[in-house]
């Protein structure tokens, strides 16, 4: 049963997911711009996906199931609100955003969400995150960024084991010049040395310059070079405790201003299971943008592009008043429809 299988997957993940997580703490007073204009931009990526499914499917529908409140810290009815979420969160669990239904099991498409019955019929549930990026523009930037940097390791390497620095090199520090000695092109991004400070002559001045350009470009492969699915990792537990519940199947859809991707909460769990994909198919980080909350950055790569394009939306600045009299200025976004692509729907979510 695939609720079981996701439980296994949490007890024996290296993550140490606590699955009784109970959540306390006091509501924000105060809510900002950036955080107001992260909140439209989740609605409209949820929106694009939920009209996406609608608008291209014909045998199943999609339907909101997370909450979608406007109200933000900072409104009077705001810690009512919260505290409410956080019961509900100790309780079922997180609720994906959208759930999708089989058009034969509701031919009126009358689901009431707040029906366990109805729930348990879901065939899909999707929690959907959004970033602010073109990914294709973002690929090939990277692409770029990192053939340059190989190009310039390769040139470095060369100026100095071809020319007079080498048998210096290899003298004051044969590590180092071995591990020159030994890189590809392919291997550079593995390199790592403590660059040296030789100074008493201008040869030694000179290596000691070159190292660092060698070193400053090597850091540049060390960066992580993949925009990501970014599911939070104090969300696994709770996602987890709504699957126990409904025992549903449940896919992150990373929603990017040009594009989207699915991957399923399962394949999550089983990629960073294996410490050999650190790195290369995702990294673990705190995310400053998100209140140093620890994220899975998992590499885009990894899922199917499932929304092969996005038409760029509207956008306009926005004002909010808060009770006390402060004014918010935000940005909101209007239209951007997507085109769902049937065959992934349908063959990696659908029938996954």
């Amino acid at each position: 049963m695939y609720k079981d299988d996701i439980l296994n997957l949490i007890q024996q993940s290296p993550l140490e997911i606590d699955t009784e997580i109970q959540l306390t703490g006091r509501p924000p007073t105060m809510a900002n711009s950036e955080f107001l204009t992260n909140k439209e931009q989740g609605d409209w990526a949820e929106k694009v996906v939920y009209k996406a499914i609608n608008e291209f499917s014909d045998e199943y529908f999609a339907v909101q199931y997370g909450r979608s409140e406007s109200i933000a810290a900072g409104d009077a009815r705001f810690a009512d609100f919260y505290m409410e979420y956080q019961n509900e969160l100790n309780s079922i669990g997180k609720r994906p955003d959208l759930l999708i239904f089989k058009l034969n099991d509701f031919p009126d498409r009358n689901v009431d969400i707040e029906n366990d019955e109805h729930v348990r019929k879901t065939v899909v549930a999707l929690e959907v995150r959004s970033s602010s990026f073109l990914i294709d523009k973002y690929t090939a930037f990277m692409d770029k960024r990192q053939q340059e940097a190989i190009y310039n390791c390769i040139s470095i390497r060369k100026n100095i084991l071809d020319g007079k620095f080498g048998d210096l090199l290899k003298r004051k520090n044969n590590e180092i010049y071995k591990l020159i000695l030994e890189a590809t092109d392919e291997t550079f991004r593995e390199l790592d040395f403590r660059r040296p400070s030789w100074s008493l002559t201008q040869e030694l001045r000179d290596l000691t310059e070159l190292l660092k350009h060698l070193k400053q470009n090597i850091k540049i492969l060390h960066k992580r070079d993949y925009l990501s699915i970014t599911p939070k990792m104090e969300d696994f537990a709770l996602v987890n405790r709504w699957i126990q519940k409904y025992n549903v199947k449940h896919f992150y859809l990373q929603v990017f201003f040009d594009k989207a991707y699915v991957v399923s909460f399962q394949d999550i769990l089983e990629l960073v299971s294996n410490n050999d994909n650190e790195g290369n198919n995702f990294s673990i980080e705190r995310d400053v943008k998100n209140q140093g909350k620890t994220t899975i950055k998992v590499n885009v790569k990894v899922g199917k592009e499932i929304i092969g394009k996005i038409d760029v939306p509207e956008h306009k600045s926005a004002m909010k008043e808060l009770d006390r009299g402060r004014l918010l200025f935000y940005v909101t976004f209007e239209g951007g429809k997507g085109y769902l692509d049937n065959e992934i729907f349908m063959r990696d979510v659908i029938n996954a």
